[in-house]
């Protein structure tokens, strides 16, 4: 298994909206439930069912359908496993020096690659490009949303969203 990891920081230097934790994770829910407007290529995502924190879903992706199962953990974490068990997805919120922070965490088994090969080397450098642009468009759809007024923050009165 290949393992790649992506952190960015939320809300750069000219970045609008702001976004605070809160948005970022009802975006993840969002995602979690409907990934199409926040995945480019994909092409379908079903929701099977909803069973509290877990969401099993089949999805299509670059001409292939995979079953995936979502978990959502605690306004923290989506993790996305691929069913087949041979790979996951993880978007985590998280902060350092007072930044807000999303990291991306992915492994995946490709068959028939010899672990540390040219052909795995290639298939990882391929596979990270699109799992930053999938990042990107995630943030990207997350501040449309907040725009849009999909996801709104209720703030206590005195007390600025963190």
């Amino acid at each position: 298994m290949f393992a790649l990891s992506y952190v960015v920081e939320v809300n750069p230097s000219g970045a609008e909206p702001v976004l605070s934790r809160q948005q970022v994770w009802r975006g993840l829910e969002m995602q979690a439930k409907d990934a199409l407007p926040f995945v480019p290529g994909m092409t379908r995502c079903d929701i099977l069912e909803r069973t509290g924190n877990q969401i099993p879903r089949e999805v299509s992706f670059a001409g292939a359908s995979r079953r995936k199962r979502v978990t959502l953990r605690a306004r923290l974490q989506g993790h996305f496993e691929r069913v087949s068990k041979d790979g996951f997805i993880e978007n985590t919120i998280g902060d350092s020096e007072r930044r807000l922070l999303l990291e991306f965490a992915f492994g995946l088994n490709v068959p028939d690659t010899k672990p540390g090969s040219e052909a795995e080397r290639q298939k990882r450098e391929g596979t990270h490009h699109g799992y930053v642009a999938a990042v990107d468009a995630t943030l990207y759809r997350v501040r449309q949303a907040v725009s849009d007024k999909e996801i709104q923050t209720p703030t206590r009165p005195g007390r600025v969203a963190p």
